[in-house]
């Protein structure tokens, strides 16, 4: 199979869909692999380090979505990229489609294959592609969250950890799944007073066994939810419902109940954002602020640090790229009912359940249609 890697588009986008390791393991399968000039330099994979891989440097990204079959990205195509798209090409990325109808209609339209990271599970329920990158954006969360709770990023002026004499900052994470988790520990790590909200109870039973006791767990329902966020300093939104748009669980009139100067850190904005004022950012100008309140709702949180995402994306994606490449995509889904998970878009057809009904359009399932 042809195998295309082209430099992501978004802005402040650093990572690239494939490290050179990774390009070599597909290479050792007998495929063909072409990367776009550049594509990993903000990875700090240079174009020599791939074509010791065994990879083709092509000089524009044209040239990489005409040649190939498969096109390996990191995030979903931007405006640019979707007259490039043609029928029956594999598009192996995250997509998030839910909240972006405009994207769906042009996957749609030009009858792509498009097979979502997010969406493809494993046998424990997981999603294991998801995972990584949920993994670095919950650790940044409660990062950037800090840096913007200083008074000269128009923050109220307080630090995560307190001093002696002073008490720590009050973070709220909303959500204990993977996000929740990892944001968690920076924040415990950092010595903050961290309330989670949560409704799996044997997850709240888990999270209070590894933190021993020293982390509030507080079952997530409205009334809970605003006696936390109006002590808090920082909330992490970390909620996901795979495939869906995010529930708006802080509403705006909510934010009334705040401290001004404290920080939202919208983790779910991918998939439309957990908080009612959340509207997507980027890494060039991140934060806006909404009744007094500052709010951080950049959607490609990982591409701030491009080298340790990309590695730990690669880990993830390699094993489903080998058989998609190698058997062809309508066999591998077929072999693998995880993997036909990920299939959001198919011939023409919304292929996904929960963004067909996010979206209220009619909804095909793959597997009759692979049939």
């Amino acid at each position: 199979m042809r195998i295309g890697i082209p430099r992501e588009l978004k802005d402040n986008e650093y990572r690239v869909g494939m490290t050179p390791g990774g390009c070599r393991s597909l290479v050792d399968a007998g495929h063909a692999v072409f990367v776009e000039a550049s594509a990993g330099d903000g990875s700090g994979f240079s174009d020599q380090e791939f074509i010791q891989a065994g990879a083709t440097v092509l000089p524009n990204a044209d040239e990489v979505f005409g040649q190939c079959e498969m096109i390996i990205k990191v995030k979903e195509p931007i405006e640019p990229e979707y007259e490039r798209l043609r029928e029956g090409q594999i598009l192996f990325t995250y997509l998030h489609l839910a909240p972006l109808p405009t994207l769906t209609g042009t996957l749609c339209e030009r009858k792509v294959t498009g097979i979502a990271y997010e969406t493809i599970t494993d046998r424990h329920g997981g999603l294991p592609l998801l995972a990584p990158m949920s993994e670095v954006a919950g650790r940044m969360s409660v990062l950037v969250g800090a840096t913007y709770l200083q008074k000269a990023h128009g923050g109220c002026g307080v630090l995560v950890s307190g001093v002696p004499g002073v008490p720590a900052s009050h973070v709220v994470i909303i959500g204990g799944g993977i996000v929740g988790l990892n944001a968690l520990k920076i924040a415990h790590g950092m010595r903050a007073r961290v309330t989670v909200l949560e409704q799996n109870p044997d997850r709240m039973r888990f999270i209070d066994d590894l933190f021993e006791g020293s982390v509030s767990t507080v079952y997530s329902n409205k009334h809970n939810l605003e006696e936390a966020i109006s002590s808090a300093d920082m909330v992490v939104g970390a909620v996901l419902i795979p495939g869906r748009s995010a529930p708006k669980l802080v509403t705006r009139e909510m934010l009334g109940l705040m401290k001004p100067g404290s920080v939202l850190v919208d983790v779910a904005v991918d998939q439309g954002g957990c908080f009612e004022t959340t509207k997507p950012t980027t890494h060039s100008d991140p934060v806006y602020e909404v009744d007094g309140i500052l709010h951080y709702c950049v959607a490609n949180m990982p591409g701030a640090v491009p080298r340790t995402s990309t590695l730990a994306l690669t880990n993830s994606t390699l094993p489903f790229a080998l058989a998609i490449a190698n058997k062809g995509a309508e066999k591998a889904l077929l072999d693998d009912t995880h993997l036909m998970q990920g299939v959001n878009t198919y011939a023409g057809h919304i292929t996904c359940q929960p963004v067909a009904e996010s979206q209220e359009a009619p909804y095909r399932d793959p597997r009759e249609l692979i049939g």
